[in-house]
């Protein structure tokens, strides 16, 4: 392979960043299809909250399987096809979840979706991450976070039709029926435009896949490295704190605070707003300031904004706690998985294992939260929240770029 061929044009350039963006929207699509109909689905099956929980953790199971197979298929099929293969995967497992809510009228079939679903998506993150990083490489831009926001605009999207969807009393089949075909439509457009190259983990020829096996080992190596483990504290730190106000920050508001459940849902839009807004400009401030110091500082907002969350004396100033944490935690997650792809040799098994460690805090942080808060009070929980934001600073140092890469390092003095 000569150097040209890894040179992309840059309508080749601009097609592969779109085609990713897309990936990283449908993702997000597909999971708020799921949440927004988990009241129709739970009122078809007549199930309790026991069984709901079971469905999430068939789902949470699943994902962290996919996280871990995701490199395997990198190094057996390469990008291109591992995330059309993904996405057909999670995109069949939505569809089995409304046949299984409105035809077969089955808990198992609707559990059995959620496996496949979050078989397919677990290991797309991980694909999806790996490729945006590469893009990253080709521009010299800090872009992830940007990645990581469009993940944000698939739920909000989602969200919408799933409202859209209720209130029309669209049964779930349909509704996940349509969604099905969407993500299908999206994952075959963006196989065409995610380039067949080396550049994107794609191999190139049949020698080259012959050498899957040795990949492999390259991928167990990852967990060997200490550097995987202080991206992962970065990760888990603020994967954490995400997952825990996801789940608590409304509640926390109603319980500790005294607000209406209305204001509950109003202070969770204030966090998801500040993420979001932070993951959309981002990028150039860490291309300014470096992943380190943006990092350190993104850890003291969150641990301030949660700290102001619990101990406020008056709504409004919640709202403030609510919004800086949400901008704390917005880039710990996809700055990780950009420092964990620093070598793209090695980007698949080190994004694999750190994102695995990011998934676990994100999928099992939440429930322990509840089971401790039944204990000492939910504000008084989220205190471990801040410990975890402070470590998660404290670690930051490991996602300096490493020697050759020169993404995220920043330009103080331009």
């Amino acid at each position: 392979m000569t150097v040209m061929e890894l040179v992309l044009t840059r309508s080749q350039l601009v097609r592969w960043r779109t085609a990713v963006f897309a990936i990283f929207l449908a993702s997000g699509l597909s999971i708020a299809t799921w949440a927004s109909r988990v009241p129709a689905i739970k009122e078809a099956l007549n199930v309790d909250n026991i069984q709901i929980g079971l469905m999430l953790l068939g789902a949470g199971i699943a994902s962290i399987l996919g996280l871990s197979l995701a490199n395997v298929v990198l190094a057996r099929f390469g990008a291109r096809a591992g995330m059309l293969g993904a996405m057909i995967v999670f995109a069949l497992g939505v569809a089995l979840i409304g046949i299984g809510t409105d035809v077969a009228q089955s808990f198992v079939v609707v559990v059995a979706g959620l496996v496949l679903f979050g078989l397919g998506n677990g290991a797309v993150d991980v694909m999806m991450n790996v490729e945006g990083a590469a893009i990253e490489k080709q521009i010299g831009k800090t872009i992830l976070p940007l990645f990581h926001a469009f993940f944000s605009f698939g739920t909000v999207i989602g969200a919408g039709i799933g409202a859209l969807a209720a209130a029309m009393q669209i049964n779930v089949l349909l509704h996940t029926l349509f969604m099905t075909v969407l993500i299908i439509v999206i994952a075959f457009w963006t196989h065409a435009n995610v380039p067949a190259r080396e550049i994107a983990m794609d191999p190139v020829d049949e020698s080259e896949k012959a050498h899957w096996r040795e990949r492999l080992h390259t991928s167990l190596e990852a967990w060997r490295e200490p550097r995987t483990y202080a991206l992962g504290v970065i990760m888990l730190g603020m994967a954490f704190a995400e997952g825990g106000a996801n789940d608590w920050l409304a509640l926390g508001m109603v319980e500790g605070h005294g607000a209406t459940p209305a204001i509950g849902a109003l202070g969770l839009t204030v966090f998801s707003v500040s993420m979001t807004v932070v993951r959309v400009f981002g990028g150039p401030l860490v291309d300014r300031f470096g992943r380190v110091a943006t990092l350190r500082v993104l850890s003291v907002l969150a641990a301030g904004g949660l700290l102001l969350f619990i101990l406020a004396p008056s709504i409004p100033l919640v709202f403030v706690g609510a919004a800086l944490w949400g901008a704390g935690v917005s880039l710990g997650f996809p700055l990780g998985m950009s420092a964990a792809a620093d070598d793209p040799l090695k980007a698949a098994a080190r994004v694999s294992a750190a994102a695995t460690i990011g998934y676990i805090s994100f999928l099992c942080g939440p429930p322990l939260l509840g089971f401790i808060s039944e204990q000492v009070g939910l504000l008084n929980t989220l205190y471990i929240l801040v410990a975890l934001a402070v470590a998660s600073g404290l670690a930051s140092g490991a996602a300096k770029p490493i020697a050759g890469s020169t993404v995220g390092a920043g330009h103080p003095h331009r």
